[in-house]
């Protein structure tokens, strides 16, 4: 019985099955799945900063494909990037296979060369909590941080734009001010 492996880019799925061999089947996650909703918060402030995660409307049938060539498998390898956005996904797709009975377990490679590939496979771990809990403290800061300014950035310079942590020191100064700030044209 083959192993499933999946993988955020479709381009590594070639390279990888040729390294591993006729004994697995490889697959695109086609990166995050899984996200907060964007048509809300989706984080109650009130419960610790509690994230409520929702399948990312167009990415459904991506997920579905991906249950159903899991549901055939012993074992299931998340291969997802080497960061905390990979660890996240990988995350993600583990709860998401949870009713699987197959082994589900991480692998990590930082090169895609064969060697390095048959070393992250003969040491899968487990999924780095620490990574998914710092990709989830990052993106709720995002969204936290952008819901309470965008709508000040919309006000004084335009509509449409979206403010995160990294704009929001520039947008402050824009909140303490009664500057005119020249329209869009």
């Amino acid at each position: 019985m083959k192993a499933l492996v999946i993988v955020e880019s479709p381009a590594k799925c070639k390279t990888l099955g040729k390294f591993l061999g006729p004994d697995y089947d490889v697959i695109p996650s086609m990166g995050h799945l899984i996200d907060l909703p964007s048509n809300s918060m989706g984080v109650d402030v009130d419960k610790g900063f509690k994230p409520h995660y929702i399948v990312i409307k167009n990415r459904q049938k991506i997920l579905k494909d991906i249950k159903k060539s899991a549901e055939s498998k012993k074992e299931i390898y998340l291969a997802t990037d080497p960061d905390r956005e990979g660890e996240a996904i990988s995350w993600h797709l583990k709860r998401e296979l949870k009713s699987s009975e197959a082994r589900i377990q991480r692998v990590e490679f930082h090169q895609i060369t064969k060697e390095a590939i048959q070393k992250a496979f003969s040491h899968p771990r487990d999924i780095d909590i620490n990574k998914v809990n710092a990709q989830q403290a990052r993106r709720i800061l995002d969204r936290i941080v952008g819901y309470s300014l965008s709508p000040l950035l919309w006000k004084k310079v335009g509509k449409g734009l979206s403010a995160g942590r990294v704009q929001s020191v520039a947008v402050r100064p824009v909140s303490y001010t009664h500057l005119t700030l020249p329209t869009k044209r």
